[in-house]
């Protein structure tokens, strides 16, 4: 179990490979699958195959390209095909967020998933709401970094093993896998709906990762092989949370299965055994091991356009996107013009028209219903992280499904209010590593001002919520942003702003922290309206059903200077 048994990959798959074709049966179609993306051997007799995927993210057709890829295997003589995945299956489309993910877990037993480890978009729903979903589940889900307060017990069992029947002179292949969750679901989660959990976190998060490697030494693994939530997101290299951290860190790790960060790899930046495929089932990651070496021979990824799909798999996608489609395939609206649902660049690293839409949504669906009057007056200025924005919509026709595409969480709209001085620490904590991206970016409206991406964040102390750590750091002091206005009128540090915003950031989510303390201490409320339909309504009743070139760019009143 040596990182460098992996170096042997190459010439082992060299030998195996050969140019005669696999056919095979899916769900009853024959298919060949050599030369798809990569030529397969003709033989995986003696071979173990993890199938893998990531990032899914409610794309429930593709689920039907993995059974029908392991049907494919199985074919071709594989010992066993196991399929695992690394996170984020319950959010992402309506065909899953629409259940709470528990569309998501039915998918998954129907291929025939073995393991999974939860990402932090499981977690949108709130903690009780996964445990329930998990309860349908066919599958083991492993966790070794999340801990019930109650009983400081991990939620989930931290490791699980697989053992392949060798021949009778032979002691059986034993595959250990264990499971970690990116510690920033304590911030990209609504710290309100995970009270009962928490996230071993900076050094902690190795120390999970060791004692669980150290536990499947002790029941003999011949490979240890983690499937984990992390990526390699620069963003996430500030606190040591990217798998290839996790992989200098922890020694006798044969290989990471990643995700989070939607990555398409093979290997980490410097030859790391890390293997990532994306997002939506754009690839398939195959691991290929020989069970009489017991070594990783092999790892690649396919991409599966084209792929043939398992029926009865692809039948059961078929019936979930007849239902939701039927509740929410309804034309409400159409927009002119394309807006922007892009990461980056898009809005987590700028303001967009989109960001500049539901911001100006948000604030009216408050303001038209008089909560601002009836609450305490104050300047208003409209505040939604761009992390949470998923989706882009084209032009063209929209339905209440294209709306929730782009917010696949069943957030609220809340007010927050805060002094001038937190304002400006709340843009400088949210831009904080700005114009790399970071779901905290703030899409906003009703306030004029400027990101100087050219100075150096002043890191000052770590942020915590409840008295758990976050990810983030306060500002130890404002460097780089700079407010002119509010509402057209000069910006004043010791005044009252009252910030529209989602339930996410009013309780502290991404980098909301100084949201998160005036709310708690009831600076603030929930207006029960849910984001969604304010924004369907402001389209609707402000709009007049049209998105027209008013919305073609952003709002111009945020700026930034770059390098």
């Amino acid at each position: 179990m040596k990182k460098t048994k992996t170096a042997l990959a190459l010439l082992l798959s060299l030998a195996l490979l050969v140019t005669f074709a696999v056919t095979a049966y899916a769900g009853g179609e024959e298919y060949d699958y050599a030369g798809h993306a990569r030529i397969f051997p003709t033989d995986y007799s003696g071979k173990t195959v993890i199938l893998h995927s990531n990032d899914v993210h409610g794309a429930i057709d593709g689920y039907a390209w993995m059974a029908g890829l392991k049907t494919a295997l199985e074919a071709a003589g594989a010992e066993k095909v196991i399929l695992i995945d690394a996170g984020d299956f319950a959010q992402g489309t309506t065909y899953v967020s629409s259940s709470k993910g528990a569309g998501a877990v039915t998918m998954m037993n129907a291929a025939g998933y073995d393991i999974v480890t939860p990402g932090n978009h499981e977690f949108d729903f709130g903690y009780q709401q996964l445990m329930d979903n998990l309860q349908e589940a066919e599958f083991q889900t492993i966790c070794a970094n999340v801990y019930l307060n109650e009983t400081g017990e991990t939620i989930f069992p931290p490791t699980a093993m697989i053992e392949v029947e060798g021949n009778e002179d032979a002691a059986p292949l034993k595959i250990g896998f264990f499971g970690l969750e990116t510690p920033e679901t304590a911030t990209k989660v609504n710290p309100g709906r995970i009270t009962e959990i928490s996230f071993a976190s900076f050094d902690d998060l190795y120390a999970s990762a060791q004692l669980a490697v150290d536990g499947l030494k002790e029941q003999n693994a011949d490979l240890i092989i983690g499937i984990v939530h992390l990526g390699v997101d620069e963003s996430s290299a500030y606190n040591g949370y990217r798998s290839i951290d996790l992989y200098d860190s922890v020694p006798d790790i044969d290989f990471l299965i990643d995700g989070h960060s939607h990555t398409v790899m093979t290997a980490g930046e410097n030859g790391e055994p890390i293997q990532s495929t994306g997002t939506k089932f754009a690839n398939i990651g195959v691991i290929v091991i020989d069970n009489e070496t017991r070594t990783i021979v092999d790892n690649f990824l396919i991409d599966t356009a084209n792929l043939p799909k398992d029926d009865a798999v692809a039948e059961e996608a078929r019936r979930i996107r007849e239902k939701v489609d039927a509740e929410y395939g309804t034309v409400f609206a159409r927009t002119e013009v394309l807006l922007n649902g892009a990461r980056n660049p898009g809005n987590r690293t700028g303001q967009t028209n989109l960001g500049t839409l539901i911001s100006d949504a948000i604030v009216w669906s408050v303001i038209s219903e008089g909560a601002m009057q009836a609450y305490y007056d104050a300047p208003v200025v409209g505040i939604t992280n761009g992390g949470g924005i998923r989706a882009s919509i084209e032009p063209g026709e929209i339905t209440r499904n294209n709306i929730n595409e782009v917010w696949p969480f069943d957030n609220t709209v809340s007010v927050v209010y805060v002094t001038g001085a937190e304002l400006l620490e709340a843009l400088e904590a949210s831009t904080y590593c700005t114009p790399e991206e970071n779901g905290g970016y703030p899409q906003t409206c009703g306030i004029e001002w400027t990101l100087d991406t050219t100075k150096e964040y002043d890191q000052g102390d770590l942020y915590t919520i409840n008295g758990k750590d976050t990810s983030f750091y306060a500002p130890a002091s404002i460097r780089r942003v700079t407010i002119s206005s509010v509402n057209g009128e000069p910006f004043d540090e010791k005044a009252t702003y009252a910030v529209i915003t989602n339930n996410f950031c009013a309780a502290g989510g991404d980098t909301y922290n100084v949201f998160q303390r005036a709310y708690s201490e009831g600076f603030g409320f929930d207006t029960g309206i849910a984001l969604n339909e304010a924004v369907i309504d402001f389209i609707t009743e402000v709009l007049d059903g049209v998105i027209g070139e008013g919305y073609a760019e952003p709002s111009p009143d945020a700026r930034q200077i770059l390098p």
